[in-house]
């Protein structure tokens, strides 16, 4: 590779290739890239962002496509390109560094580093102006100051390894009083009228609260307390009426630009949308709100429609369309009646809150949907004359990198929608996906992070994934049978366990395995963000599998799943909000977790069936002829008809032979 070129045309990142004709000479971050920068005795330019990230596509037209900002770039430093998606491990530490240097972050992230990867300054997106003053003034402080740089990254650098030492601990021990005091400091930060949870004071922006609905669900189905579901059925309500939501192909987008969940940041990626099906699928079989089992529909529909590739699931929809933010999906009331002609363009723009005002930009308005039709034939006509002229416009673009965590979300989240709807075909695809990550993502017997167009990338798997997937490959287990899904699950556990368990820390947990690249600090973050923490997730798939492995490896699974959850209490007990799947797992734990066997025909059994409908979330749920799991050992049918189990924990009541009987033992209603 010549020191004069941009190297990014072979990358496995759809990231990276859009910059590839930059004159930027951008390399990938290899050991190479940080040599060369010793070599040359320059500071690196590290870029971090995302495919579909808005102002990553700003700043890369402002600046990385001019000539003369790439002129001072390759002057003056090795410039790096990191797509956070594939390297979520970098993207980690450098984004603590940012935070802790300018008290927030976000994407694109820029940062410059020493050539042994110290960060010394660190900030988000730069104007052209702005970001030519700002490679200048690091050139100076370089050549001209170097003591002060070598002492700020020193100083960063400390502070980034005392962050990585995680939350200090002393947590209470883990019971149901401790959820239940969580989810009563979370309702108190409701935003009631409008639903959701405020980010800061001015109520905006506003995310998907999306792991925590699930923890809310479960504290409801736990408790019978009917303050958390009505909170989900608020906030879901609102998500699902307003412009975060699309109303014409299903699907949520990244986030609220404001508190009423208007006007969305138009990028539809496949973790939010995974976690949302896997919630509202949750509320609709909790329930049978039609709403609900409306937006599940759509959205397990957008998830395999729309991000489906080979048979696994598409990173995601990119916010622009033709470098235009929103582009495809807003309206002006002109544009509903050349689409639909005057009466119809008049009812839809009424319907969908389109104004002569508009809610976005230049007189546009985003859908929304603030009442149902009252006409639901003029409603599905006249959605589906918009959806064909919206396909006329633009199109955003698709991130078609395969990631194994968020395939591992829409596994478990297509699955329970299967159940939810009754809805067969998304357990198959389920089962096709989770085929497909393993085939392609396993190589060496280790797990790798991504991929693109069938071939796997280089970067390593980390704890998101291994958690993700393995309770994907549990929840395809317990709804097929199949023994080799199970096998499949205990292997990535027993890799975590040997790799990425902290050896001094019982229950803590790396993100990195421990034989991945070297970095500054080796990343632990335990919180829950816009995806539930690796740690959260392997403490699912842990006390998940210590009841359905077997005996030589269950106790060791439990074990764990228990010191986990013992570690994470602070966080349930001083920083609930970013404890949402934390609850989730540790709501399932309390009650056992429920564990229900049912001995039968599981081709066709009703009484299956009915388990599996009935099951509050985090239960396991098994069916099979005797003998056929752990969970069936010497457990039969009772009289010819088909019998189910009940356990919490170790205890275990009578088996029942009909749905009410079983909805009587877990005090559901059928």
């Amino acid at each position: 590779m010549s020191p004069g070129a941009n190297a990014l045309s072979r990358a496995t990142s759809p990231y990276l290739r859009q910059h590839a004709a930059n004159p930027v000479h951008w390399r990938e971050w290899t050991p190479e890239a940080l040599a060369e920068a010793a070599d040359r005795d320059v500071p690196i330019l590290l870029s971090i962002g995302y495919a579909a990230c808005h102002w990553c596509h700003v700043m890369a037209h402002e600046s990385f496509d001019d000539a003369e900002v790439a002129a001072a770039a390759n002057d003056g430093f090795v410039c790096i390109k990191v797509d956070r998606e594939e390297r979520p491990d970098l993207d980690a530490v450098y984004m603590n560094a940012t935070v802790a240097l300018t008290g927030q972050g976000g994407w694109p992230m820029t940062c410059f580093l020493t050539p042994d990867g110290r960060p010394f300054f660190c900030g988000t997106y730069y104007p052209k102006p702005t970001f030519l003053q700002l490679l200048a003034a690091v050139t100076d402080t370089w050549h001209n100051r170097r003591g002060e740089v070598e002492q700020a990254s020193e100083k960063i650098t400390e502070e980034l390894r005392t962050m990585a030492a995680g939350l200090p601990g002393g947590g209470p021990p883990l019971q149901p009083a401790l959820c239940d005091h969580a989810v009563a400091a979370v309702l108190q930060d409701e935003d009631v009228a409008r639903g959701g949870f405020a980010t800061n004071p001015a109520g905006a922006p506003k995310f998907p609260p999306s792991a925590l609905l699930e923890g809310l669900l479960r504290n409801h189905e736990r408790t019978g307390d009917i303050m958390p579901i009505e909170t989900v059925e608020r906030t879901c309500t609102a998500m699902a009426r307003g412009g975060i939501y699309d109303q014409l192909a299903g699907g949520f987008a990244r986030y609220s630009v404001d508190a009423a969940w208007v006007v969305p940041h138009f990028e539809k990626m496949l973790y939010d949308n995974a976690l949302l099906l896997r919630a509202y699928a949750h509320w609709a079989r909790c329930t049978g709100n039609p709403l609900a089992h409306k937006v599940t529909v759509e959205t397990a529909a957008f998830i395999v429609d729309e991000l489906g590739a080979d048979d696994m699931f598409a990173s995601s929809l990119d916010a622009d369309a033709a470098g235009v933010e929103g582009l495809t999906y807003v309206f002006t009331p002109e544009q509903l009646r050349e689409f639909l002609g005057d009466d119809d363009g008049q009812w839809a723009a009424e319907l969908f809150a389109v104004t002569e005002a508009g809610t976005f930009e230049q007189g546009a308005s985003v859908l929304q949907l603030p009442r149902d039709p009252d006409d639901r034939e003029r409603f599905a006509r006249v959605r589906a004359a918009l959806l064909a002229a919206r396909l006329t416009r633009p199109q955003p673009g698709r991130d078609d990198k395969i990631v194994t965590g968020w395939n591992g979300l829409a596994i478990t989240a297509l699955a329970e929608a299967a159940v939810a709807l009754d809805r067969p075909e998304l357990l198959d695809a389920a089962t096709r996906c989770a085929r497909a990550v393993w085939e392609l993502h396993v190589v060496d017997g280790r797990l790798r992070r991504a991929s693109l167009g069938g071939a796997v990338g280089d970067s390593a798997g980390i704890l998101e994934d291994h958690g993700a997937l393995a309770t994907g490959l549990l929840t395809v287990h317990q709804m097929t049978g199949d023994p080799d899904w199970l096998q499949a699950a205990m292997m990535l556990l027993d890799i975590a366990l040997e790799h990425f368990a902290d050896p001094d820390r019982p229950g803590r947990w790396f993100d990195t395995a421990d034989d991945a690249e070297t970095l500054m600090v080796r990343p632990a973050d335990p919180l829950d963000g816009a995806t539930p923490s690796g740690a959260s997730l392997i403490a699912e798939a842990l006390l998940t599998a210590a009841h359905l492995a077997p005996a030589s490896r269950a106790d060791r699974y439990g074990a764990a799943a228990e010191a986990t959850l013992a570690a994470a209490t602070p966080i349930l007990t001083r920083l609930p909000r970013s404890g949402g799947h934390w609850l989730a797992v540790a709501e399932a734990a309390v009650r056992g977790p429920i564990q229900i066997a049912v001995a039968c025909d599981p081709a066709r059994s009703d009484l299956l069936s009915a388990a599996r409908r009935l099951a509050p979330g985090g239960a396991v749920v098994v069916g099979g002829l005797v003998n056929s799991s752990e969970l069936l050992i010497d457990r039969d049918r009772v009289g010819g008809a088909d019998a189910a189990y009940v356990c919490r924990g170790r205890t275990c009541d009578l088996p029942v032979t009909t749905a009410p009987e079983l909805a009587a033992a877990l005090g559901a209603s059928v």
